[in-house]
């Protein structure tokens, strides 16, 4: 069965996700037949880009969402659309009109990557002492 669902890219507990069809029976981050898009959890709101046409044709032609990419499809509006696609309406009407609502990205919302010793781990705070320690005896 193909599947439409998340595959995990991205540094340690910096995850970002793309939104990937595949074969339900491979790993996670195995082969895929086509990447759809991507999200990412990190910003405020969470960051959700889909190539709508694509996810479209896949839905229609049988590909199973996931339940967090189902989610996801809801949160951009794709599975109205694919309701109403099912209905009858054209799919070029449909991606022109996602496309209309395309929301921008915006480069503040992103989390930046903690700096050295400013993690929370247990290394990180031993640095964070050392360095607080190397700092008084100067």
């Amino acid at each position: 069965m193909v599947r439409i669902r998340l595959a995990r890219y991205g540094l340690k507990r910096q995850p970002i996700y793309r939104i990937v069809v595949t074969d339900g029976r491979k790993a996670r981050n195995g082969k895929e037949i086509e990447a759809l898009g991507y999200h990412n959890p990190r910003t405020r709101p969470s960051t959700d880009i889909v190539d709508e046409g694509r996810a479209l044709y896949w839905l229609s032609v049988g590909a199973q969402p996931s339940e967090s990419v189902l989610n996801i499809l809801n949160r951009t509006g794709t599975m109205g659309r694919f309701e109403r696609l099912k209905k009858g309406e054209a799919l070029e009407a449909l991606v022109a009109e996602a496309e209309a609502n395309k929301p921008e990205v915006s480069p503040r919302t992103a989390y930046p990557a903690p700096a050295p010793g400013e993690g929370k781990g247990p290394r990180a705070q031993e640095r964070a002492a050392a360095a607080a320690s190397a700092a008084a005896e100067e």
